[in-house]
């Protein structure tokens, strides 16, 4: 790894305090973790994009890590969410950043670049592709397409019960989470049938157990995730789910809007997303599309999984941004 020095410091913006890793000199670089993680699932990112001259910039997102938990479900809609970032921006002295995304990271980018576009240099989605407005408030869409079969998304609608659910045993969880749904657990996923059945399990029963951590998770990495979520609890990722329907109303002035920055999309092959949210499903609605970078081998925590791949792929769009290139 490269001798990048990581500076730590706590961002008072938007109402929240943020615990923020950043690294570099250069044109920033926002990177926005996903469920459920922290800004040190980009801790393969950090140092090889800041020593290709980039300023990067890691918080860990309201609700997670060392930054607030706010106690307001609202308090986790996507003008909260987009607001931490803008307001990171403001607080860091910087105009503009290219910004990146994984999983509910992805969402909060993609939604960055239609309501701040005037700030967005370049967007990365990971894991979820941009995905046009939903015809109707997607909490109620899901209801439409699961019925009574299990689908985790509305399993973490109801308070408290996702919650004690994933918080009753948190190494349980991560393990489950990390290392459970990787590809060489063959035949694993969050779409897979055995997972959506209406047999009365939470959501934790439904992950399988690895049998063994896979080679890109060490168990000092894996222990980190598991020290973190024991102190903070699930509550403050989850309740960005509950804001689904709430998000929806909050964006109906930018419906039809298309994303105008440089975009690029990358995921694992493999990631059970993508069986759910095809890339093929933002076709027509990035302007500037760079292309999508599908690694064979990864799944759903691609960054952490295949970083090297992730990491060239990153350059190569932020090289190609004109403001941004170190070239």
């Amino acid at each position: 790894m490269n001798e990048v020095a990581i500076r730590e410091r706590t961002v008072a913006t938007n109402g929240v305090e943020l615990h923020v890793l950043e690294a570099g000199e250069g044109f920033p670089v926002v990177l926005a973790h996903g469920f459920p993680e922290l800004a040190y699932s980009w801790r393969h990112q950090i140092p090889a994009l800041a020593a290709a001259g980039y300023r990067v910039i890691a918080p860990d997102q309201r609700g997670y890590g060392r930054s607030s938990r706010p106690e307001a479900i609202e308090d986790y809609d996507i003008v909260h969410l987009t607001g931490d970032l803008l307001g990171l921006l403001d607080e860091l002295g910087e105009e503009r950043a290219v910004f990146v995304g994984h999983d509910w990271g992805s969402m909060v980018v993609w939604q960055m670049s239609l309501l701040h576009p005037d700030r967005v240099a370049g967007v990365c989605g990971m894991s979820v592709p941009f995905i046009p407005r939903a015809p109707m408030p997607p909490v109620q869409l899901m209801r439409q397409a699961f019925g009574d079969h299990f689908f985790y998304i509305l399993y973490f609608q109801e308070p408290g019960v996702a919650d004690a659910d994933l918080g009753r045993d948190p190494a349980t969880t991560m393990r489950r989470m990390l290392a459970g749904l990787s590809p060489r657990q063959s035949g694993t996923g969050l779409a897979d049938s055995g997972l959506a059945a209406p047999d009365g399990r939470g959501f934790v029963d439904r992950l399988p157990e690895p049998d063994g951590l896979p080679d890109w998770l060490s168990q000092e990495e894996l222990d980190h995730y598991v020290a973190e979520f024991s102190r903070t609890g699930f509550t403050g990722g989850i309740n960005w789910y509950r804001n689904f329907d709430r998000n929806w109303e909050l964006t109906e002035h930018i419906a039809g809007k298309k994303v105008e920055a440089p975009s690029l999309f990358v995921a694992g092959a493999q990631d059970p997303v993508l069986l759910m949210s095809p890339p093929a499903i933002q076709e027509g609605w990035l302007t500037d599309h760079r292309g999508d970078v599908l690694i064979d081998g990864a799944g759903h925590w691609v960054q952490q999984e295949k970083p090297d791949e992730v990491n060239t792929a990153l350059l190569e769009l932020l090289d190609s941004i004109p403001e941004g290139s170190t070239s």
